[in-house]
């Protein structure tokens, strides 16, 4: 296996040490950070006349040489090699000759790894703020579309009161927006540059660390050398942020789960998201939205393996710190497909809208209206509460809904019920007069909607 290191040793690795160590089953997924990473490394030196511009041109010609032929394909990336960086340097200097041996000059791996990883997750989370962005979109379609939509909402899982379903999806509308003010401010605090930090001490060389950021679109480079080949800061936030899409993507799966059961019935999910039983013929199974349920748990496990990784690393850089790449790939893998599948579903789901209105109707969900409508009538909210508990109980007992019941049966409960209270129980009319700031009523939800409309509008990386 080609490494960079060796003159110390009298003896080759073990093999089975060597492959424990390697990284380059993992990390070849770097090779185009570390290869513009080593392009401004190069034209930094050349520009600070460590290196000469015949040097510095014949390693940028090169790098670029390899870079596009590992993305057209004529060039492997192959298992030989200890890491990327490995696999780079020995190309370019197989390419180039002694020239390449020069790219490394005032650099470690340490700072090369440390740059390699901020770029990667800051690509990442310009990726993962586009596809929030897009699953956003779907919701705010939704929204738009069901402004009208009456069902009820929920608390310990029994109908509480109605709402509406744009009001419904406009609960996850907040909750992914979050998510991606989070990516957002993620990408912003990672964006300084560890290059030039060396192993840990900077180096002697007269380094322009200001250049080589600036020509890496960081904002600047990082300000301790320790601290920049140390830090893993940027990237357990990263994995905080996946984890609470996962959260919120699982929290909004298992509603469609529910949704989707045949004692709720509210949605169709499309045959294309869905799957059958090999033996019972008639079941139709959220696979997709039971699959992200359970993946969070994997995001879950990434987060705490990288905190756990780095609660007892002393300064600066220990190989526990390798530990970083596997867990966060496969974080941002699942992360990903989860978001995307969870979007196309969502995009092709059929909400069936009478279903949901006549759940609301039949569930008491107009009880709170009821008791308002006594305290308009001068009835202390206090008693006005007890009574329609008592009313509730004669529809239980009775099997009727508060609307089925007579004027005669509401005065029996109480006598200040009138004519009008079939209307201020009448759901659209519960929902509607629900005006304040964030709530269901009409108005309410369009105006919320247009701010939303425009965030999504302006709001980019």
């Amino acid at each position: 296996m080609a490494q960079l290191w060796g003159g110390r040793f009298t003896k080759s690795t073990d093999k089975a040490v060597a492959d424990f160590n390697a990284s380059i089953c993992f990390d070849r997924r770097l090779y185009k950070e570390d290869i513009s990473g080593s392009i401004a490394h190069a034209k930094m030196l050349g520009k600070q006349g460590i290196l000469s511009k015949d040097d510095a041109d014949s390693i940028i010609l090169g790098l670029n040489g390899i870079l596009r032929d590992i993305e057209n394909g004529t060039l492997v990336i192959t298992d030989d090699y200890e890491d990327i960086h490995s696999f780079v340097e020995a190309v370019l200097t197989k390419r180039i000759g002694d020239a390449g041996k020069k790219l490394h000059t005032g650099r470690s791996r340490n700072d090369q790894v440390a740059l390699d990883m901020r770029m990667y997750i800051r690509g990442e989370c310009a990726e993962f703020e586009k596809t929030l962005a897009h699953l956003l979109e779907t919701l705010l379609s939704i929204m738009e579309n069901n402004i009208d939509t009456i069902m009820p909402g929920f608390t310990h899982l029994q109908k509480a009161q109605p709402v509406t379903l744009a009001h419904y999806m406009g609960a996850y509308f907040e909750m992914f927006r979050r998510d991606r003010s989070r990516m957002l401010d993620t990408a912003k605090r990672l964006n300084e540059c560890p290059l030039g930090a060396g192993a840990l001490a900077g180096t002697t060389y007269p380094l322009d660390r200001f250049y080589t950021a600036e020509l890496l679109d960081f904002d600047r480079p990082t300000r301790n050398s320790m601290d920049s080949v140390s830090d893993r800061d940027y990237l357990i936030e990263f994995l905080d942020d996946l984890a609470l899409i996962m959260m919120h993507l699982s929290r909004f799966s298992e509603e469609i789960i529910l949704w989707n059961s045949n004692e709720y019935r509210f949605v169709e999910i499309d045959d294309g998201f869905s799957t059958g039983s090999s033996i019972m013929p008639q079941k139709k199974n959220p696979d997709i939205a039971e699959l992200v349920r359970g993946k969070t748990g994997r995001v879950y496990g990434a987060l705490m393996s990288m905190l756990t990784t780095m609660k007892g690393i002393p300064l600066a850089y220990d190989k526990d710190m390798q530990e970083d790449k596997e867990v966060s790939f496969d974080a941002i893998d699942t992360c990903y497909n989860c978001i995307t599948l969870f979007d196309g579903m969502m995009s092709t789901i059929t909400f069936r809208k009478d279903v949901m209105e006549r759940s609301a109707m039949n569930g008491f969900t107009n009880a709170t209206d009821a008791a308002d409508y006594l305290v308009g009538k001068g009835v202390p909210f206090r008693d006005a509460h007890g009574i329609i508990g008592k009313l509730v109980l004669y529809c239980i007992d009775n099997n009727k809904a508060i609307d089925d019941l007579s004027l005669d049966e509401f005065k029996a409960v109480c006598p200040a019920f009138e004519a009008d209270i079939y209307e201020a129980v009448n759901l659209k009319t519960c929902v509607n007069k629900r005006l304040t700031y964030g709530a269901p009523g009409p108005g309410a939800m369009k105006k919320v909607i247009e701010e939303d409309r425009k965030y999504l509008l302006e709001e980019k990386l």
